[in-house]
């Protein structure tokens, strides 16, 4: 399972529509769509590949350690309660016949209502590694805004670029940021 997936939600799809307007800006400033002081303004643009950048951050590497280490303990609890539930089948299979038509269904009932339960257990354990995954991403993401921004400024970037996205199709590596912002942000977490 890949920690860091991106699913496209209104809050992105707004992102994206401000990345298009943000290089429609840049294309306009380039080509001479502002005046005085912006065409005279020295121009430069580096970019990062963020989801290279959260996966290869120690930050990342620890938090896939984590979901995996979550993901291993599910599949252990998965396995008793499958079990359980086999048993619990094989002995309903077994004494069914020998029972009263009201106590087996009475027993048929009870085991389909564990059964239901167990797969609530299950969708509710896995919301909640997948929920664990959502907000260390989410913190990962910010830390690395913060370093990409502090980089941006001190060094008087005019824009940087997400890499990864359909809007860059093309960068040089020379200008590509990415294992500098990894090697910032592991370094800050010292």
């Amino acid at each position: 399972m890949t920690v860091f997936r991106r699913f496209l939600g209104k809050g992105e799809t707004a992102m994206i529509g401000k990345k298009i307007l943000l290089i429609i800006g840049f294309l306009l400033s380039v080509g001479g769509g502002f005046t005085g002081s912006v065409l005279s303004a020295e121009i430069k643009v580096g970019c990062v590949d963020i989801q290279k950048a959260m996966n290869e951050c120690q930050a990342g590497i620890d938090a896939k350690k984590s979901i995996a280490n979550e993901m291993e303990k599910l599949q252990k609890l998965f396995g008793e309660r499958q079990r359980e539930l086999q048993a619990m089948k094989e002995s309903l299979d077994k004494q069914g016949p020998m029972m009263k038509p009201d106590a087996r269904a009475a027993k048929e009932r009870e085991f389909q209502t564990k059964v239901r339960d167990y797969q609530r257990w299950l969708e509710d354990q896995q919301k909640d590694i997948q929920q664990k995954g959502r907000e260390m991403e989410r913190t990962i993401l910010q830390g690395m805004q913060k370093v990409i921004r502090k980089i941006g400024e001190e060094e008087g970037y005019t824009f940087i670029f997400e890499k990864n996205e359909n809007i860059v199709l093309f960068s040089s590596k020379a200008i590509d940021l990415t294992d500098r912002v990894i090697k910032t942000h592991d370094g800050q977490k010292k």
